[in-house]
């Protein structure tokens, strides 16, 4: 493998046989120079994708708790333009959305052409979560894994590039994860008697997450294993991949905008000829 492991079919997945510490053969200075070429360079992707507005980006980041949503946002996303960002989270839905079906509340979040959107746990807590505590029938959240695959199908026929991110944490790591949020005062903020909670289903939440990056992989819409251990590793793994998926539309973003910008020339052109502008 290189950074991460891509799933684009049907296959089983076993995560236990998955190594979250996996690096690479890099090292955390190796790193630094590399992060920051990829920082400028989806920096500079994302302002062409911005002005073109031929597509929309959704990165859906997928993980157990302290696996590093959050600080993937943050290290990954310095050099974007938060003017062509948007992030949703998705927590425990009102009554309202339960009143709907359930991506509604997805697809109302979705980024429109020109923007990247980046989602902070997802419609896939609707085949986690709500699995593992058996918030809806069995029946229920098994037939929601194919309408996940037409909902992102819809989604990729409709220009938007869809790359799904499960953050890949051992249960040590998020363990110790865990003891620095109690030990460390600044950041006792973050500790949450349910992560403890849905810790103890950690078998649970192992077969779930297996279940449904096999079952919703698709060649337009792969699932990204990111090993997330070594949280700089992570960072680079990810921001790695956006931009090798990015990268072949460069092209097509920069033809539009230079044809875009000949014909606002030729119109301001037509517009001074005529003495309606001045110089």
């Amino acid at each position: 493998m290189g950074y991460v492991w891509k799933l684009n079919a049907g296959a089983p997945v076993r995560l236990g046989d998955l190594d979250p510490r996996h690096a690479a053969g890099l090292q955390k200075e190796d790193a630094v120079p590399l992060m920051e070429g990829l920082q400028r360079e989806l920096g500079r992707l994302q302002e062409l994708c911005y002005a073109a507005a031929h597509n929309a980006v959704l990165i859906v980041l997928q993980g157990m708790d302290t696996s590093g949503k959050d600080g993937t946002i943050k290290h990954v996303m310095d050099s974007v333009n938060p003017q062509g960002c948007r992030v949703t989270y998705f927590k425990a839905p009102t009554a309202l959305e339960l009143s709907h079906d359930f991506l509604w509340r997805v697809h109302a979040a979705t980024p429109e052409k020109g923007i990247f959107g980046i989602f902070n746990r997802s419609h896939y807590e609707d085949v986690l979560i709500v699995r593992v505590r058996s918030l809806v029938p069995e029946p229920v959240w098994q037939g929601r894994y194919e309408m996940i695959n037409r909902f992102e199908e819809l989604l990729t026929e409709s220009g938007t590039i869809v790359l799904k991110f499960f953050l890949h944490i051992s249960e040590e790591e998020q363990g110790q994860r865990l003891r620095d949020r109690e030990v460390d005062i600044d950041k006792r903020w973050k500790l949450s008697a349910t992560d403890y909670k849905e810790r103890a289903r950690w078998p649970a939440y192992m077969q779930a997450y297996e279940d449904a990056l096999a079952r919703c992989a698709t060649q337009r819409a792969p699932w990204h294993i990111v090993p997330s251990d070594r949280k700089w590793f992570r960072n680079l793994a990810v921001a790695h991949t956006i931009v090798d998926a990015l990268r072949p539309l460069e092209d097509d973003w920069l033809s539009a905008l230079r044809a875009r910008g000949e014909q606002n020339y030729e119109a301001l052109l037509a517009l001074r000829a005529a003495g309606a502008v001045a110089d």
